[in-house]
């Protein structure tokens, strides 16, 4: 039993989440109706989502041992050997599960796979590179919501202000991370460049957000009670973790930030199907 909820704990299951709700609100937007696709499409990403955590972790057992000691891994939960069969065994079933949905989604999950496996052992000891290979193949979510549903004009929109907000967040992850990166080496935006610069970039990349999360309303495509939702339930989260991120350098304050910005993120979600409704 120990084991099956270290495994689960591997896949960080609030992130597949994330994931497949922006799968879900894909497939609304799409409005096609054609929802055991969507769910389909949704239960592939949860998977491809849980192995690409446990492959990263995988490979990153050193660094989370200075960085995050509690994981299942660095704590010696489970064999790191289990934890790259189990990433495997995720994906496979996930390629599985696509082919029932139509080509074009099978040719995304694998090269999502593909493109996150990577990030995982080259790309993420990048500067800005990895983090933008995240932001992009997050963004890809709500397009494959599209694709599954058969429309994928509508998601467009989703996918913009996706790709700029975790592209923000995957910056503050750096700064998070600084320690366990510099320690091994690793090659971040916070590591490279040093800290101060990460953080202007982060505020620069917020304010990105905060303009495009706008943007669907001011074009007509959500109502008002999109621009409401985003107004007074996301911005002010993002304007506290904007003013904490200035005043807070510990990698604990910094992750707790990063982690209510994913928490922050839900909102908007919410914002969009009652807007786009």
């Amino acid at each position: 039993m120990n084991r099956i909820k270290a495994l689960y704990k591997l896949t960080r299951p609030m992130n597949a989440l994330s994931g497949a709700l922006a799968v879900l609100l894909g497939g609304y937007v799409a409005g096609t109706g054609e929802w055991l696709n969507v769910f389909l499409a949704a239960m592939a990403t949860i998977l491809v989502t849980g192995s690409a955590n446990a492959w990263n972790d995988y490979l990153d057992v050193e660094i989370d041992r200075i960085n995050q000691p509690n994981r299942v891994l660095p704590s010696g939960k489970i064999d790191p050997r289990d934890a790259w069969r189990y990433a495997v065994s995720l994906t496979a079933v996930a390629l599985v599960i696509s082919v029932f949905i139509n080509l074009a989604a099978f040719l995304i999950v694998l090269f999502s796979s593909i493109i996150l496996y990577l990030y995982s052992w080259k790309l993420k000891s990048t500067i800005l590179l990895g983090n933008a290979t995240v932001a992009v193949i997050s963004a890809s979510s709500a397009i494959f919501g599209g694709v599954a549903a058969g429309n994928i004009w509508p998601t467009f929109w989703l996918a913009i202000i996706i790709a700029s907000a975790i592209m923000g967040r995957e910056v503050l992850k750096t700064l998070a991370d600084y320690e366990g990166d510099l320690s091994q080496r690793c090659r971040t935006i916070a590591t490279a460049w040093g800290r101060r610069p990460a953080r202007i970039v982060f505020y620069l990349l917020t304010a990105v957000t905060v303009w495009v999360m706008m943007v669907p309303y001011l074009f007509n495509v959500y109502s008002p009670i999109y621009a409401y939702i985003v107004a007074f339930g996301v911005y002010p989260v993002i304007i506290y973790i904007v003013l904490r991120v200035s005043q807070h350098t510990s990698p604990r304050q910094l992750e707790k930030l990063s982690q209510l910005m994913k928490y922050d993120f839900l909102v908007w979600f919410v914002a969009v199907w009652l807007g786009a409704s």
